[in-house]
């Protein structure tokens, strides 16, 4: 049985900052610091993202002395990842259903 994909994680990685952000911690646990310096961001504005992603479960935090660090939780991105495989299998079933139109 297929699954609905999950349209709030959607909606939180449709972001381009968030995706940035994204992809920047698929590669390494980054500060911060690291990730103002890697995207261009305002600190402000990148906190608040962090925030969003950490929120919907994408990212979470490891304190490191005054620095918190940003590690991407794997899992989160497979099972959404799973959605849309199962969107398209069921995609590929249903190539020749058709509804006769009234």
């Amino acid at each position: 049985m297929m699954t609905s994909v999950d349209t709030d994680l959607i909606r939180v990685l449709g972001d381009p900052l968030r995706l940035q952000i994204v992809t920047l911690l698929a590669r390494e646990t980054l500060c911060t610091t690291h990730l103002v310096e890697e995207t261009g961001a305002r600190q402000t504005n990148l906190s608040n993202h962090l925030r969003v992603l950490r929120e919907a479960g994408v990212v979470e935090t490891e304190p490191c002395g005054r620095f918190t660090y940003y590690r991407l939780k794997p899992d989160v991105i497979e099972q959404l990842a799973g959605q849309f495989a199962e969107l398209a299998e069921s995609a590929r079933n249903a190539a020749e259903n058709k509804r006769a139109c009234p």
